[in-house]
């Protein structure tokens, strides 16, 4: 393209828009058209085409961002005259005050600054002014358009705020400090939050309807897990345990076809964790008409998992059968029980390939006979019996009461035939997924209340809602614009 032919596209365009628009794009225009034209006069190498490609992405970029901003002030009248000059928003009276332009909103495109009016409180209630086009638009924290602000939270999921920030300046032009991201990223996760749970709940039904249109031999399962994960916090020389949860569907023949995740910062007793997952299976239950579900909770034997079965699991009750009590099938984490069996291993043997070799023959035991748990007990004690211990006597009685007391849970040879799940590999991935990639990088520390938002927002993104939580947002949002003057005939 040459001048020429930059002219003629103009004239075209001439047709279709504004010519204000047009007077801010021509000079960009004939730009792109210097640098193709150089281009072509050039002999093409790698370094040619890339400075080619990249100053192409630039001007192409600030045409987008030339539009976004003459689309946006030309949203709003500049005549006072065809705006109310009354307005009444969340029961409050605002009237209309001037015309005030933007100090440092930024789109996909870079920074932007548009005119809009400014509604004053009627009332000195403490109120601040409106904006009633930024409510329009989504505008979110003052500071970013909805798309900007959609990719700043969901980048921040799985980046730092070093990284960030320098992807919205490479890529996006938008220049910020660490304070305008933050205040960005923690509006954003305050407004997807309330939406997670029907998206999560919609993501499990649709799992399970798949599930059941593709048949099998078995029984569809569902399968929650919860773990614990050590988290370094600001202020406090000992880490706090933070908790994260999932709930998992299978296929008919064993296959997990999909998980979503919840987490929690360290808080005392999880009750937060526990009871979005309580409200979560409960709807889920309750709204599924479908075949009946195998219902499986695998995790270790820790303290918060166990009394989360006993005093919730085991007194869900049944949504199709009123009454009766859900039938959820507690299995120990199959990994967690071989780390005993090592255990007693060294206790009996000490450090050694005898150790090694008796260890291995009871995992397998465990895993694939019938009753494995007390095949394995009967051995550690009968070599006790006859070695006598190379280890302390309190070590081989925490292990071998570990695997004593919670054997009833421990019947991998069944579970492996119905092909059940026996370890809690989801959710200990889970731990890794949700926190240690973005929570423990090298030197970081957090405080409970800003690792809030980051958590939230990578809870979204890991189970695959997305999209789902943001359309719901801004099928909310129609409800703010302020639309009822108090006076529709009283204008200036």
């Amino acid at each position: 393209m040459d001048a020429t032919g930059a002219t003629r596209c103009l004239a075209r365009l001439c047709q279709l828009t504004s010519p204000e628009l047009l007077v801010s794009l021509w000079p960009v225009v004939l730009r792109i058209a210097r640098l193709v034209h150089q281009f072509t006069c050039q002999t093409a190498t790698p370094r040619e085409l890339f400075d080619f490609e990249t100053k192409l992405q630039r001007l192409l970029c600030e045409v987008g961002r030339l539009i976004v901003q003459w689309k946006l002030n030309s949203l709003e009248s500049r005549d006072p005259c065809d705006l109310p000059r009354y307005l009444l928003h969340q029961r409050d009276a605002y009237h209309r005050k001037r015309l005030s332009p933007t100090r440092n909103l930024n789109c996909l495109f870079g920074k932007i600054r548009i005119y809009r009016w400014l509604y004053e409180p009627s009332e000195s209630l403490g109120l601040s002014c409106l904006f009633p086009l930024e409510l329009q638009l989504g505008i979110v924290a003052g500071v970013a358009t909805p798309a900007l602000a959609d990719r700043v939270a969901l980048l921040s999921s799985d980046l730092t705020q070093r990284q960030l920030l320098d992807v919205l300046q490479s890529q996006h032009q938008v220049c910020w400090g660490t304070e305008t991201l933050r205040k960005t990223v923690a509006a954003m996760a305050e407004g997807l939050s309330p939406f997670r749970h029907q998206a999560q709940v919609a993501k499990l039904l649709s799992l399970l309807q798949q599930a059941a249109d593709a048949g099998g031999p078995r029984k569809i399962q569902l399968v929650v897990g919860r773990d614990g994960i050590m988290l370094p916090i600001r202020g406090l020389k000992k880490y706090k345990e933070g908790a994260t949860a999932t709930v998992s569907v299978y296929s008919r023949w064993g296959k997990r076809l999909g998980t979503v995740y919840l987490g929690q910062m360290p808080e005392e007793l999880q009750i937060s964790l526990s009871d979005e997952l309580t409200r979560l299976l409960t709807d889920v239950l309750g709204q599924w008409n479908g075949a009946p579900l195998r219902l499986s909770y695998i995790t270790d034997a820790g303290f918060h998992p166990t009394e989360y079965f006993e005093s919730v699991l085991c007194r869900m009750l049944d949504p199709q059968r009123p009454g009766e009590y859900l039938e959820w099938e507690w299995v120990v984490d199959y990994y967690h029980a071989c780390q005993y069996i090592g255990d007693l291993a060294q206790v009996i043997f000490g450090p050694g390939r005898e150790a090694y070799a008796w260890a291995a023959k009871m995992r397998r035991t465990l895993k694939e006979k019938p009753g494995g748990v007390f095949r394995v007990l009967r051995s550690a004690g009968q070599l006790r019996a006859i070695r006598g211990l190379v280890g302390e006597e309190s070590d081989y009685e925490s292990a071998y009461n570990y695997l004593r007391r919670h054997s009833p849970w421990m019947n991998y040879a069944e579970r492996r035939r119905l092909r059940v799940p026996i370890g809690s590999g989801v959710t200990e991935a889970a731990c890794k997924t949700v926190f240690s990639q973005r929570f423990k990088c090298a030197g970081m520390k957090w405080g409970i209340e800003s690792g809030a938002p980051i958590l939230a927002l990578r809870v979204i993104a890991l189970s695959g809602i997305w999209p789902e939580v943001r359309d719901a947002v801004f099928d909310s949002r129609t409800t703010e614009i302020p639309q009822l003057p108090i006076n529709s005939t009283t204008q200036t």
